[in-house]
């Protein structure tokens, strides 16, 4: 895990904005990290579908609005 200074721009970025990976590096981020982090946010999707619900603390955070379809098989 990278420390907090370098994950956090990242996951607002990739969860808030729904900034690609492509656009993540633009802003100055190294490639290989964002990568690491979007791979890690996508493969724990699972876990966020079994948590009971939360609050929403920003207009766009983890929950139905993360959620990947599932049944006509999404992959990246």
């Amino acid at each position: 895990m990278p420390p907090y200074e370098e994950l956090d721009p990242i996951l607002k970025l990739y969860v808030e904005e729904d900034y690609s990976l492509d656009k993540i590096v633009e802003k100055g981020f190294d490639r290989r990290l964002v990568k690491k982090v979007i791979k890690m946010v996508d493969a724990n999707e699972y876990k966020r579908r079994q948590a009971p619900v939360g609050i929403k603390i920003t207009p766009r955070a983890f929950g139905k609005d993360r959620r990947m379809p599932i049944t006509n098989r999404f992959f990246f």
